[in-house]
């Protein structure tokens, strides 16, 4: 015979929690459907965040290029300790020679005093410290014996000099790989936020800038506006400048063919046969300042930031000429673009 047991109901409190559990799904449900999608940044939003990362690495490729004007000057200095000091070695030998010469002879003619067979000795101080034997000596072994002194001291001193500069050196050289990777860094964040841009956004935004070029190449070949012209070899280093138009900025780089902002000013000065610093903040103390903009004069230099990390040519009509960042070309833009500082002009 079948049972027919009644089925077991569940408890009040398991109905209680699933009934809450329901509850709480159809909340959440509800939220995730009323809840607004996140947005996309627009252009703008994306190209002030990008300008912003640019701006970063150019602070970090200008320190770059502080370290790397550091680093060759250091090899120079280096390399030129160490041939003094092999100069100054073969001297030393050539003085101990002269100095065994004397000893021989004085051999030669009744035999070698005890003495002096101090003479050549490696450390000829501890004879020379001993007054009760100056007497021995002749006044030639005596002057040859200090010129040997003398040659071993400079010799001391440039070697501890060439070891402290190595050592300087090796930390400008762990600084200038600190910057490269910092510089990169920002370069590949600034990459990455770009991406973020549909193809028409990125066409409509190299628009907008080769646009904005134009006008400023318009504005600054228009005579130049009030401003006086650039005379003697600031007129020659800006018009190397305006030969690069159209090269594409590299950090680092320095020409011919590529230039960071620095990069382009140090490299026009030097065809026009003036020698400046390669950073844009010891090209802010290489000349004259100029603090008024109405005062500036076409071929100076315009120094940009309150911490002096850009650098370009004043192009007349509130124009610069310069080299902007990654991913644009040596170019004209309006001056207001970036908060100027002043301008210097170089003498002639």
């Amino acid at each position: 015979m079948a049972s027919h047991r009644r089925p077991k109901q569940p408890s009040r409190t398991r109905v209680t929690v699933l009934t809450t559990a329901a509850a709480a799904a159809v909340v959440l449900s509800a939220n995730a459907a009323n809840a607004a999608p996140s947005e996309k940044p627009n252009k703008d939003e994306v190209k002030s965040k990008v300008d912003k990362l640019y701006e970063e690495a150019e602070k970090a490729t200008e320190k770059l290029n502080g370290a790397k004007e550091k680093q060759d000057k250091l090899e120079k200095q280096i390399g030129t300790l160490q041939d003094n000091v092999a100069r100054g070695q073969e001297e030393l030998n050539d003085l101990r020679d002269g100095l065994g010469s004397l000893a021989s002879a004085q051999y030669r003619t009744g035999g070698i005093d005890p003495s002096v067979q101090l003479f050549l000795s490696s450390n000829p101080d501890d004879f020379l410290d001993k007054a009760s034997a100056m007497d021995q000596l002749s006044s030639q072994q005596v002057d040859a014996l200090k010129k040997i002194q003398e040659k071993q001291r400079s010799l001391a001193q440039q070697r501890k000099e060439a070891s402290e500069k190595l050592t300087d050196l090796a930390d400008t050289r762990t600084e200038l790989n600190k910057k490269k990777k910092e510089v990169q860094g920002k370069l590949a964040e600034a990459r990455q936020v770009l991406n973020t841009l549909t193809a028409k956004e990125k066409a409509d935004l190299a628009a907008e800038q080769s646009r904005a070029s134009r006008a400023s190449e318009r504005s600054a070949l228009d005579g130049g506006g009030s401003a006086k012209p650039a005379t003697g070899r600031a007129a020659s280093a800006y018009a190397a400048a305006q030969s690069k138009i159209g090269s594409p900025y590299v950090y680092g780089a320095s020409g011919p063919s590529s230039f960071d902002c620095s990069g382009l000013t140090s490299w026009a000065f030097a065809q026009a046969g003036v020698g400046i610093p390669r950073t844009s903040q010891a090209q802010a103390n290489a000349g004259t300042r100029i603090y008024s903009q109405s005062d500036l004069q076409v071929g100076d230099l315009v120094i940009f930031y309150g911490d002096q990390h850009h650098v370009g040519f004043y192009a007349g009509n509130g124009q610069v000429l310069h080299a902007p960042r990654t991913g644009t070309v040596v170019r004209y833009e309006a001056i207001g673009n970036m908060p100027f500082q002043f301008g210097v002009r170089i003498g002639t």
